[in-house]
């Protein structure tokens, strides 16, 4: 404690702050790139005329609070105030809309990534560049503002991300991390910035419609991690810490995207690694040596915060549906009056489906709160289905509800791992999938035939993957790469508890999505006929 202290003083504390879809968290890190401090802020999207968003309010607001809440944390921990730092970073959610005019002020409300209003864009993009544009992309959401004949785009100076937003705001920059800018339009890995080519393409595109723009007039320069992205001004002080008590002048990272800080986080921003996280929602990301051979719809293209190509399969439902059938068998232990300790009921139940059948005596799940587009569905309707000869036991229901949650990011997966044959040494995982030691890593591993690792402090979440990236850019005096870095100064050769998969779970695995996908037709059905 007294050495946390004496860094906060000393000024040699790293500030990361990660806006997630529902909090903000701050994590301030020591020299050794340990966390020493913690805030944080719930906030929550808001509909407003049928689009995702957050208001500037909500965004200051709930930025200001998260670094109260962190400052109290220090004074609470060391009796101290925090008056200068030796690097910040700023990562949020990625893609999304936010177009500003020459007054700098926002032309639109917010559109998150969440809005799927973009359809027409993503797919006349996706054939103009021969590359798969997400519905998601910012990209997406300019074309569609042009498409849909809107008013405001004629008077866009400058178009950015959320982080790329706040960072701005903060030190005068407009600028963005490369990871976060290939989450806005398709980025060169030779080059580290916009493809040029595609670029060229989309300002002919735009032509007829005379802007007075071009694309990169108002897009934010790309910069890669090590590089210094600007320093707090005074103003930029003022507005993240109205105390009054932090000092301008402290150096910047580049601004990154949520799958960046997650890459930084597992360790997984060298080629041939990768990682899943696995909660509400469930990713992977794998770090390519080359690029694909073809686009996949199913497959999005991002890159590492230092330029490499990421292949990632993001899928929009993981955990949600077993919360809901352990809250069945919370109720079932209530009305027993026994009383519940959620853990162990997660626990004893994640266990138990290690007892059951590899391929689930049959069992199927499908874990669909909401659509999802890798298999097509537009809409989500939870289902569990057996026929009369299956094996319906606890054991086997609970692998199923397991293997559900992670049935599509297997698919996607799949064509990365046998059609476009992808290398991967190691895949990290984290996110509630894994609270359950051994696991979720053993159920992942069958699915991806592929070791899987988990670290401890994968757990500290982006905010510390954004401080690692900002203590990179001032404590890296020898010159190393990203990835050299990581591996030497904060996992130290940790590479966490691995477990392999064996051959009985991975034929088992391949049994039940085999299964699983003649099983969508029955998915289809029920959303086509439900309400």
């Amino acid at each position: 404690m007294a050495d946390a202290r004496q860094t906060i003083e000393a000024g040699k504390a790293v500030l990361g702050i990660e806006f997630g879809s529902t909090r903000i968290k701050a994590v301030l890190i020591d020299e050794d790139n340990k966390p020493i401090a913690q805030g944080s802020h719930e906030w929550e999207n808001q509909l407003v005329d049928g689009l995702w968003t957050y208001s500037i309010e909500a965004i200051w607001f709930g930025l200001q609070d998260c670094y109260a809440d962190l400052r109290k944390n220090v004074q609470q921990q060391y009796d101290i105030e925090i008056e200068t730092l030796a690097a910040i970073g700023i990562s949020a959610m990625m893609h999304g809309y936010m177009p500003f005019n020459k007054e700098d002020k926002i032309l639109v409300p917010f559109r998150t990534w969440r809005n799927t209003n973009t359809a027409k864009a993503a797919k006349a993009l996706s054939d103009l560049f021969v590359y798969n544009i997400p519905l998601r992309w910012s990209i997406s959401h300019l074309y569609e503002a042009i498409l849909d004949n809107e008013e405001h785009v004629k008077d866009i100076t400058f178009q950015t991300t959320l982080a790329g937003y706040i960072h701005w705001q903060l030190t005068g920059e407009k600028v963005l991390g490369v990871g976060d800018a290939s989450g806005m339009m398709p980025v060169d890995p030779n080059t580290k910035t916009y493809d040029a080519t595609m670029v060229e393409k989309f300002d002919k595109l735009i032509e007829p419609f005379q802007f007075g723009w071009k694309l990169l007039d108002i897009f934010p320069k790309v910069l890669v991690a090590g590089q210094q992205a600007g320093f707090l001004t005074p103003e930029g002080a003022g507005k993240l810490d109205i105390s009054g008590h932090l000092k301008p002048g402290i150096p910047f990272c580049p601004p990154e995207g949520d799958a960046g800080t997650g890459m930084a986080a597992t360790n997984a921003v060298k080629q041939r690694t990768g990682n899943v996280s696995a909660g509400t929602s469930s990713f992977s990301m794998i770090v390519l040596e080359k690029e694909l051979s073809k686009p996949y719809e199913p497959i999005d293209i991002v890159t590492t915060p230092d330029g490499s190509l990421v292949a990632m399969v993001h899928c929009n439902n993981c955990t949600s549906d077993i919360n809901a059938w352990v809250g069945l068998f919370r109720e079932y232990q209530e009305m027993l009056g026994v009383p519940v300790d959620m853990n162990e009921l997660y626990g004893k139940l994640f266990n138990k489906a290690l007892e059951g059948a590899a391929d689930c005596g049959g069992l199927l799940a499908y874990n669909y709160v909401s659509g999802e587009p890798v298999t097509g569905l537009a809409e989500g309707r939870p289902l569990f289905v057996r026929s009369a000869n299956d094996k319906f036991n606890l054991a086997n229901f609970m692998r199923a509800q397991l293997y559900g949650a992670i049935g599509v990011l297997k698919i996607g997966n799949d064509i990365l791992l046998k059609e476009e044959q992808v290398k991967v040494d190691r895949i990290t995982g984290h996110g509630g999938y894994f609270k359950t030691p051994g696991v979720g890593q053993r159920m992942l591993a069958a699915a991806l035939n592929s070791p899987i690792s988990v670290m401890e402090t994968a757990g500290e979440g982006g905010a510390w993957g954004i401080a690692l990236l900002a203590s990179f850019v001032v404590n890296n005096g020898d010159g190393m790469t990203l990835d050299e870095w990581l591996d030497a100064r904060v996992f130290a050769g940790d590479k966490g508890v691995e477990i392999a998969p064996t051959a009985e779970d991975v034929a088992g695995f391949n049994a039940y999505i085999e299964n699983y996908k003649k099983g969508l037709a029955i998915e289809q059905s029920a959303v086509d006929n439900k309400k």
